[in-house]
C-alpha cells in the first residue's frame, strides 16, 4: 500500500508534536499512517487505503467504529451541552447501571482516563489500609505514572527505563511475575516480618499489555485468597478486559470479585471515560464524603456518559448474542492462523481469550512476561508489516494485543486469514 500523504503529514508532525504522535504505541517504522475515518471493523487512511482494523482503538471500540445508535445519542446531548461542570442526572444513571452489572461495584466514581482510575485505586487502597507499599506484576501496565512503570509493558516494553521518575516512588513498588503465586505470597510474608507495609495488589486479570498473556488455572483465585487472608487490597485493572471478556468484566467472566476495580476503554466504545469502582467502605473515603482527594474538570461530562450509558444498554440487551458471536468470530480467526503454521510448520504459540488474540514467534507456551520478552520480536515486526501491505492492521508491537469487535464477519475473517498467510510465508524465509 501506499502511504505518501501519511509521510508528509508525520514530517509535518515532527516539526511541532514530540516524535510526531501523541502516543508513543502510536509511531512505528518508518512512519505511522494517518487515519482519515473508520466504520465498522474498516478504518480509512488519508490516502484512501481501507484497513480491517484489530487495534480497535486498543480494545477500545468493541461495538465498532462510527456506531450510529451512539453517535445520535451524543449528537444530542451535544445540542444540550457538553460541559456543565455541575451533576447531570445521566451520571447517577450510569453509577446506577454499573452497580448493577459490575460485580464489585458498591460504589463507583467517574473519571476520564484509564490511568487515572488506577492512579486514583492505589492512593484509596492506602488510605484505606495505612500502608504504603504496592505490588504489582512483569509486564502489568496501569498508566504512565511513576510508581507502576517498573518492568511495564504496553509502549513502556520498548524502554530500558523511564526517564523523570522519582526513586521515592518506585521504593514503594514490588513487581514480581505474573502466574506465580509463590512469588506473590514470598513477598508478602518477607513484607509481614519486617515493617508490614503493603497496602494494594493491583493486577490486570488477563494481561493484556504484554501480548496476550491467560492466568493459569486457579491463580486468580489463589490471589485473590491470599490478599484476603493477608488484609491487602485487591484492585482489579479491567481497562482492558472490563465489559469485553463479559458483561461485568473479568470479575464475572473469572467469577472473583475485587475491592476495587478500574474500567475505561470499552465502557465509552471510544470516547474518553473510566471508574473506578469498590467497597462502600473503601470508596466512600473519596473526598468529599472522605479525605482522599480526587477531582476533575471533565469528570462525568454527558458527552462521554452518554456514550457509556448508551455503550452499556447495547451490550446488556444483546450480551447473550455479542459475547457468543465475537467469541466465535476470534476462535475462527485464531484456529485459521493455528492452520497455516501447522502446514508450513512454522513455529508460533497463539494466545486467546474472548475476543482477544495475540500471534508470538516462540515454540514455548507464553504464560509470563519473559516468555514474550524472548520471543522473536523481528519476526512479529515483519508480520506486521506484511498484513498491513494486504490491508489487515494489527497493533505494531509484539507488546500489544489484538482485538475484535462485533463488527468484525466472516468475510474479514477470510480475507484475514488469507492475509496471515501471505504474511507467515515472507516472515517464515527471514
Amino acid at each position: 500500500m501506499i502511504f505518501d500523504k501519511s509521510k508528509a503529514l508525520f514530517e509535518r508532525a515532527c516539526k511541532i508534536i514530540p516524535g510526531g504522535v501523541n502516543s508513543p504505541v502510536r509511531f512505528f517504522q518508518p512512519y505511522p499512517f494517518f487515519v482519515d475515518s473508520g466504520n465498522g471493523s474498516k478504518i480509512y487512511t488519508k490516502e484512501g487505503n481501507t484497513l480491517i482494523d484489530y487495534c480497535m482503538g486498543y480494545g477500545a471500540v468493541f461495538l465498532g467504529h462510527s456506531n450510529q445508535e451512539l453517535a445520535l445519542e451524543v449528537k444530542n446531548q451535544i445540542d444540550k451541552g457538553s460541559l456543565f461542570c455541575i451533576p447531570t442526572e445521566k451520571e447517577v444513571e450510569l453509577a446506577e447501571l454499573c452497580n448493577e452489572i459490575i460485580p464489585s461495584a458498591e460504589m463507583v466514581r467517574i473519571t476520564n482516563t484509564g490511568a487515572e482510575a488506577t492512579m486514583h485505586a492505589i492512593r484509596l487502597a492506602r488510605a484505606y489500609t495505612k500502608k504504603a507499599k504496592i505490588i504489582k506484576f512483569d509486564g502489568g501496565y496501569h498508566g504512565a505514572f511513576d510508581y507502576v512503570l517498573n518492568k511495564a509493558g504496553s509502549g513502556a516494553s520498548e524502554l530500558e527505563h523511564t526517564d523523570g521518575i522519582l526513586n521515592e516512588s518506585a521504593r514503594k513498588t514490588i513487581t514480581i511475575p505474573y502466574n506465580d503465586i509463590e512469588a506473590l505470597e514470598s513477598v508478602i510474608k518477607k513484607d509481614q516480618e519486617s515493617d508490614n507495609d503493603i497496602a494494594c495488589v493491583i493486577i490486570e486479570p488477563v494481561l493484556a499489555n504484554s501480548g496476550l498473556v491467560l492466568p493459569e488455572k486457579d491463580y486468580l483465585n489463589q490471589v485473590r485468597k491470599t490478599t484476603k487472608q493477608n488484609n491487602i487490597v485487591l484492585i482489579f485493572d479491567e481497562v482492558v478486559t472490563g465489559f469485553r471478556l463479559a458483561l461485568g468484566g473479568a470479575s464475572e467472566f473469572f467469577g472473583i470479585t475485587s475491592d476495587i476495580t478500574t474500567f475505561a476503554k470499552a465502557l465509552g466504545n471510544g470516547y474518553p471515560i473510566s471508574l473506578i469502582a469498590g467497597k462502600k467502605e473503601i470508596m466512600s473515603q473519596l473526598a468529599p464524603s472522605g479525605k482522599v482527594y480526587q477531582a476533575s474538570t471533565f469528570a462525568g461530562n454527558p458527552v462521554s456518559v452518554t456514550a457509556s450509558l448508551k455503550t452499556l444498554e447495547i451490550l446488556r440487551e444483546n450480551k447473550d448474542i455479542i459475547y457468543p458471536q465475537v467469541g466465535k468470530t476470534c476462535d475462527r480467526l485464531v484456529s485459521g492462523i493455528k492452520d497455516i503454521a501447522h502446514d508450513k510448520e512454522i513455529e508460533l504459540t497463539i494466545n486467546s481469550i474472548g475476543s482477544m488474540f495475540q500471534v508470538f514467534f516462540t515454540k514455548r507456551s507464553v504464560n509470563r512476561y519473559h516468555d514474550v520478552k524472548t520471543s522473536n520480536v523481528t519476526k512479529f515486526s515483519e508480520l506486521f508489516k506484511g498484513l498491513l501491505d494486504s490491508g489487515v492492521f494489527i497493533p505494531p508491537s509484539q507488546f500489544e494485543t489484538c482485538f475484535i469487535s462485533a463488527n468484525h464477519n466472516e468475510e474479514d475473517i477470510e480475507k484475514t486469514i488469507e492475509s496471515y498467510e501471505n504474511a507467515l510465508t515472507k516472515v517464515d524465509k527471514i
